[in-house]
């Protein structure tokens, strides 16, 4: 109890003149001082994963903008696939989110219109070469 009492009890108080020792010591005794509570401190861990699970979906993207480009919805899914993994990155997941949700969109309805795409393409020149 008399080391938190020590420093107003100084010489500098009494008005004699400090010396390097006395300031030495009231330093050691202000950063040490005495333990304030005997028990053990309480803390909290926050755990950060540093991987997400979270899909970007730029294979698919590609494969879309190289093989199956109508419309330009693979270049555009492609584009929003990179901006997918460019937030995740970063660190900003709600809209890596987002912008994996357009992507993903994008990605079926590109395939979609691919797939009817090819198969009018094949039926109808079968039909057109029925009739003749």
């Amino acid at each position: 109890m008399n080391h938190t009492f020590q420093t107003f009890f100084t010489p500098a108080n009494s008005g004699h003149p400090r010396n390097y020792e006395m300031l030495k010591e009231e330093h050691e005794v202000a950063v040490v001082g005495a333990p304030q509570n005997p028990a053990l401190p309480m803390s909290t861990m926050i755990h950060f994963h540093s991987e997400t699970s979270m899909p970007d979906h730029v294979v698919w993207s590609l494969f879309n903008t190289l093989f199956m480009n109508s419309g330009c919805l693979g270049f555009i899914a492609f584009a929003y696939s990179l901006k997918s993994r460019e937030r995740k990155k970063v660190g900003d997941l709600t809209r890596a989110q987002a912008y994996t949700s357009t992507a993903k969109c994008l990605n079926i309805w590109a395939l979609i219109v691919d797939i009817v795409m090819t198969i009018l393409l094949i039926i109808i020149p079968v039909l057109i070469f029925q009739v003749y």
